[in-house]
């Protein structure tokens, strides 16, 4: 992890970006965290893994659902499939 202030991040933005090829590079505002720059491969696994995430959690909720389901044949006539 790096991390630059706004300035340097302004002045050095190639030197950012080739960074966080590598790592975050933590951008602070006033010592405070204000953004967080990194690689789009790195993005995109982020972005993968709360897709996973996310799909797990909506299972889990199916899984605890105790309300009555609908039996298949039935669904079939409603849907003019029989």
């Amino acid at each position: 992890m790096s991390t630059m202030s706004v300035t340097e991040a302004r002045e050095n933005f190639s030197e950012a970006i080739a960074t966080s090829a590598v790592e975050a590079v933590f951008i602070q505002k006033h010592g405070e965290n204000a953004a967080v720059l990194i690689s789009p491969e790195r993005y995109e696994q982020l972005m993968d893994a709360l897709e996973e995430i996310e799909d797990v959690i909506a299972l889990t909720a199916a899984l605890e659902d105790t309300s009555p389901n609908i039996p298949w044949e039935e669904v079939k006539l409603q849907l003019g499939l029989k």
